[in-house]
């Protein structure tokens, strides 16, 4: 309880409880603390090894170097990031490929209104180490590359144009991307021990192909966005280009909702909230508190009643479930795949559907992935 006080002092300390105009709690709850699930305990492992609330079940939607049910695409491996995109009544779910060596990329699977996959189909190859990303309001997925001078590729989830490169949104080690409507920035983390927050700036809302790379100051508590000098990142990282840049051990996942960008570090087991409107940071998780379920925090994702949902790259394999009411529990965990870590969760756009992925499954290796589909009565309401 006294690292709990400590946390929330820090965090008011640096303006964090004005968060007016969120869905979200005031920033003096935070952090969130262990308690009961509202989807209550987890029940026994089902036939995939997945252990899941009373009233849910998941099913394989495909796995590594085989043939999607019903296609002839073969599923890429180590699926890491991904996201969901509205399809006329169906859906596409993109998924990333974290494989080296011009062997990266991204792939999407297609279902109709019944939740039936009706096709599947490459959306990018030949880049390396595709982490997570991130969805645009007009619809591409940005696919990052977690190597030192990454690119971000803005790819097709329907797979009718080419991926295209976007060299002006930085060349660092990326890990995912949010976008922001209201101030018209894209969010991204950078996964290194010293790593940055950045926003890139389009010069044209819907058009990144040019603009403004910043990185997130703090000084004397007090957060301002610079411009990163040279965002090509070579011969100086653009995290060693701005003074006073803020940093954070190991950027992961992120995700935007009413004003606030919510990104995870797993270098130190962090769940944080950016609030735009005030220009304000607080820590929402941290696991140094007794009885902390979430470790290894990695990919984040929210439903749309607010919820947030936060993989486990470690730990003991689980999605959890990070309340409104500053509850944190587990909401899934999968059993015998000790070697992988859960990826790219996201809801369809009903929000009755969860997609992820175990990166490496049950064999420890990336060509062991599997990528799973979770059903049941998720909340729609507080």
């Amino acid at each position: 309880m006294e690292r709990r006080s400590l946390l929330r002092a820090a965090a008011i300390g640096v303006g964090a409880a004005a968060f007016s105009g969120s869905l979200w709690r005031q920033a003096a709850a935070y952090p969130a603390l262990p308690g009961p699930s509202p989807y209550g305990s987890l029940q026994s492992a089902d036939a995939n090894g997945i252990m899941l609330p009373a009233g849910f079940t998941s099913r394989v939607i495909a796995r590594s170097t085989q043939t999607v049910s019903g296609t002839g695409y073969t599923w890429h491996q180590a699926p890491d990031g991904g996201a969901c995109f509205a399809d006329g009544s169906g859906w596409i779910y993109v998924s990333n490929a974290e494989v080296g060596s011009s062997a990266g990329g991204a792939s999407a699977v297609k279902f109709n209104s019944s939740a039936a996959i009706t096709g599947a189909y490459s959306i990018l190859s030949g880049t390396n180490r595709n982490c997570a990303g991130g969805a645009t309001p007009w619809n591409t997925w940005l696919s990052c590359e977690e190597v030192d001078t990454g690119y971000v590729y803005e790819t097709d989830p329907w797979g009718a144009s080419a991926a295209v490169q976007r060299p002006a949104m930085g060349r660092f080690n990326h890990e995912a991307a949010a976008a922001d409507p209201v101030r018209k920035v894209i969010y991204l983390t950078e996964d290194k021990t010293d790593g940055c927050f950045y926003r890139f700036v389009p010069t044209t809302w819907g058009n990144l192909s040019s603009g403004t790379l910043q990185v997130l100051k703090e000084v004397s508590g007090v957060l301002s966005w610079a411009n990163v000098p040279d965002p090509d990142g070579s011969p100086t990282p653009t995290r060693d280009q701005v003074s006073g840049a803020k940093l954070f051990n190991g950027g992961e996942g992120c995700h935007y909702r009413s004003d606030i960008c919510y990104f995870t570090t797993k270098g130190d087991n962090r769940v944080w909230a950016y609030n735009a409107s005030a220009n304000t940071i607080a820590v929402v998780y941290d696991d140094n508190v007794a009885g902390a379920p979430l470790t290894g925090v990695d990919n984040i994702t929210a439903a749309a009643v607010g919820d947030l949902y936060v993989a486990e790259d470690g730990g003991n394999l689980e999605i959890c479930i990070i309340t409104p009411g500053d509850v944190v529990a587990p909401f899934l965990r999968v059993t015998g795949q000790s070697s992988s870590e859960i990826t790219g969760p996201a809801f369809n756009p009903a929000g009755n559907r969860l997609y992820f992925s175990s990166q490496r499954g049950t064999s420890g290796s990336s060509s062991g992935g599997i990528t799973y589909e979770v059903t049941g009565p998720f909340r729609t309401s507080l």
